[in-house]
Order: structure tokens, then C-alpha cells, then sequence
């Protein structure tokens, strides 16, 4: 490759990116543990959500939706997590064995950690916006016919 151009870091960039790395580690951490409190957390609901009778009504439906919620949330959040460790764990090896292939490997889980976020965002806000637009749609359709909700 002629055309290959060759970028050199200084010592400042590749400290940023050792403190990036150690941080980044130390979310990637937290976020595993909070995945793991959600899995908890969806099979306590479960139990206890069981020894509640079954009564009929929107609440009665609740019962196996909370358990199945907290498991949904922990596996959305597993994907950015595991790219954020492996970004970390990748540059504090590529810094150790000053290896841009490695570097380029790290950087490249750190673009997908953040085009996840950066999608998880875009749905989430069309989302918002959905509703709004439905709750404006349902609120006027109620007062044209007069109803009380």
C-alpha cells in the first residue's frame, strides 16, 4: 500500500487513550453488574409476582410483562457494554504492545459502541415523538366526540 499514510501518536494521545481505555473499562464493568442486578431483578419480580393472586383486569396482565421487561432491558444493554469492554480491553493492549492493528481494532469497537447509542437514540426520540403525536390525536378525537376519558 503506497498510499498508506502512517499516523504517529504523541505521548499525550496515548495517555488520553490509556485514561480512556481505564475508564471505559471501569463503565463496561458497572454496566455488566447492572445487567446482571436487571436479571435479578426479573426473577425476583417473577416470584414475587407469582404469589400475587391473578385478578382480572390490565393489571392481572402485568405479572409475567414486568419479568419479561427487566430481561428485554438487560439484553438491549449488553450489546454497548460488551463493545465498551472489548474497546477497553483491545487499547490497553494495543498501548502495551504498541500495535496499531490493535489500535484500529479498539477504535473500531468504539465506533460501534457509539453508532449503537447513537441508533438507541434516533428510536428512542421517533418513539417520543409517536406518542405525542398519537396522545394529541387521541386527546382531540375525545373532545370532538364529546367523551370524558
Amino acid at each position: 500500500m503506497e498510499n498508506q499514510k502512517n499516523l504517529e501518536l504523541n505521548e499525550q494521545a496515548i495517555d488520553a487513550l490509556r485514561v480512556s481505555a481505564k475508564w471505559s473499562m471501569f463503565l463496561a464493568i458497572m454496566g455488566f453488574v447492572g445487567i446482571v442486578f436487571m436479571i435479578f431483578g426479573a426473577i425476583f419480580m417473577s416470584s414475587v409476582m407469582s404469589m400475587i393472586p391473578q385478578t382480572p383486569g390490565p393489571f392481572g396482565n402485568l405479572r409475567g410483562f414486568i419479568s419479561i421487561f427487566y430481561i428485554a432491558m438487560a439484553a438491549l444493554y449488553f450489546a454497548p457494554i460488551y463493545y465498551l469492554y472489548k474497546y477497553a480491553s483491545d487499547m490497553k493492549n494495543a498501548l502495551l504492545s504498541s500495535s496499531s492493528d490493535l489500535v484500529a481494532t479498539a477504535l473500531g469497537y468504539l465506533k460501534s459502541h457509539h453508532k449503537y447509542l447513537g441508533v438507541s437514540i434516533i428510536i428512542l426520540i421517533s418513539l417520543y415523538f409517536l406518542m405525542v403525536v398519537g396522545m394529541i390525536v387521541f386527546f382531540a378525537s375525545s373532545a370532538m366526540s364529546g367523551s370524558k376519558f
